[in-house]
């Protein structure tokens, strides 16, 4: 029997809906609110804030309802992923293999430009197998240990190996992997990384990186900025892949629906009037 849909977020992308997703802290407190929310999935942020692994492992338990499990089944109301702190050149593999070992449901790789650094980025998220079995591109690198994981998802290590791979390259996999383009290098690299590197769930623009190199430091709706964001859409769609957009308000959220954006990130941790409103704008 095949397991049901663990993924909150490739759960709505599925059905053709956006994935309503936000940066929150890795911090207990913080998790148990995150269940009364309405988000498919959130992002334990560990680039700028600091990677702690045993709060982040505890965080991800604080997000389990006894009350919504005995109704809904093992997988989380709200979807846990986690960003990494190392840029795409650092690579750091090792970051992806513990955030995932203890259960989260996809990375954020920050600041991918080149095609290597996109590969890798997916290379550390899958398990390794021979050459002539299916789907062996990207070239699997993650360590086996995934007995947490097994645990948190509510499954067998069995089961867990069966769906544990990158989605949508592997259409039963549970793994929703994003790879976030924050400046013109990994613009101009970007049709070649979606040519060449498969198993990508979503392109996410780093809008601040990006407007501080364009000489317009947070000024994310400046013309200049707004005109190589529209580049990466553009280039998203042409290859079929999801692009998401880092800062959805209530002051751009029609923009950003309008022009094509699928995974949206709403601000702020402690506020839920902007995740209420973009839900209304998407039809959820």
């Amino acid at each position: 029997m095949s397991l049901p849909r663990l993924n909150g977020i490739i759960r709505a992308l599925e059905n053709g809906q956006h994935a309503i997703s936000s940066f929150q802290p890795i911090d207990i407190n913080v998790a148990v609110e995150l269940t009364q929310s309405n988000y498919d999935g959130i992002v334990l942020e560990g680039e700028h804030q600091g990677w702690d692994i045993t709060t982040m492992r505890h965080s991800l338990q604080y997000m389990l309802n006894r009350g919504q499990i005995a109704k809904n089944g093992v997988a989380p109301k709200v979807t846990p992923m986690a960003r990494v702190p190392s840029n795409g050149v650092e690579k750091n593999q090792f970051l992806a293999k513990q955030a995932l070992d203890i259960g989260c449901y996809g990375i954020v790789f920050p600041h991918i430009s080149t095609v290597e650094e996109a590969y890798n980025a997916i290379s550390a998220c899958r398990y390794s197998r021979l050459k002539d079995k299916p789907l062996y591109e990207p070239q699997g690198i993650r360590g086996d240990g995934p007995m947490q994981a097994c645990r948190y998802w509510g499954i067998s290590q069995q089961e867990y190996y069966e769906v544990a791979d990158v989605w949508p390259l592997a259409p039963k996999g549970e793994l929703f992997i994003i790879l976030q383009i924050e400046d013109t290098h990994g613009i101009e690299n970007l049709d070649d990384i979606l040519k060449n590197v498969p198993g990508i769930g979503a392109i996410l623009i780093g809008e601040g990186d990006l407007s501080q190199e364009l000489g317009y430091p947070r000024q994310t709706e400046h013309p200049v900025v707004l005109d190589a964001m529209a580049k990466v859409v553009d280039t998203c769609k042409r290859h079929g892949v999801i692009v998401g957009h880092p800062h959805v308000s209530g002051a751009n959220a029609e923009r950003v629906i309008s022009e094509g954006y699928r995974f949206l990130m709403c601000a702020a941790p402690r506020s839920y009037n902007t995740l209420d409103n973009t839900r209304k704008l998407v039809g959820r």
